[in-house]
């Protein structure tokens, strides 16, 4: 399976030449987003398509992949999860549309390797990009986050 990815990653990372480059200039343009919780519909919104910035969720947390958007953007091997949940295609290794639900996803079916992989994902996107909300389940009411809040945990990541 890390072969599968590192042979994704040397594909498209190839492929995207000058074009990953003005499209993490464009990326570091954009002001940090401020923090907020998302439904499924609004998370589809950031798809790096209809706007230059990129969501995806993964277990149950927002991420801002902008700064990747070599990967996640429309264009990149991981496209297909940007705007989205990408939790199950990356628990089950499927880059395609059968990883993805219209539907709130609450991963009750897969098992515990697959969710330990969910965790695993979890981990690697805090490290490296922005949390910036949670995915709400149907019928959620969304948190109130404080400037402060956001800006004491935008400097804890720098």
């Amino acid at each position: 399976m890390v072969l599968a990815a590192y042979q994704l990653y040397r594909r498209w990372g190839k492929r995207s030449g000058a074009g990953g480059a003005a499209q993490q200039s464009q990326a570091s343009a954009l002001p940090r987003m401020k923090r907020g919780d998302f439904t499924l519909e609004q998370l589809r919104e950031y798809d790096g398509a209809r706007t230059p910035r990129i969501l995806l969720a993964v277990n149950g947390k927002v991420f801002d992949v902008t700064k990747g958007s070599k990967f996640y953007g429309p264009e990149g091997p991981y496209g297909i999860f940007a705007g989205r949940d990408a939790s199950r295609g990356l628990a089950t290794f499927r880059l395609d549309k059968d990883a993805l639900r219209d539907e709130y996803d609450d991963l009750s079916d897969l098992n515990a390797v697959q969710m330990e992989s969910v965790r695993e994902w979890e981990m690697q996107f805090k490290e490296k990009y922005d949390y910036v909300g949670r995915l709400l389940k149907p019928g959620e009411e969304p948190s109130e986050y404080t400037d402060e809040e956001d800006t004491k945990d935008h400097t804890k990541q720098d």
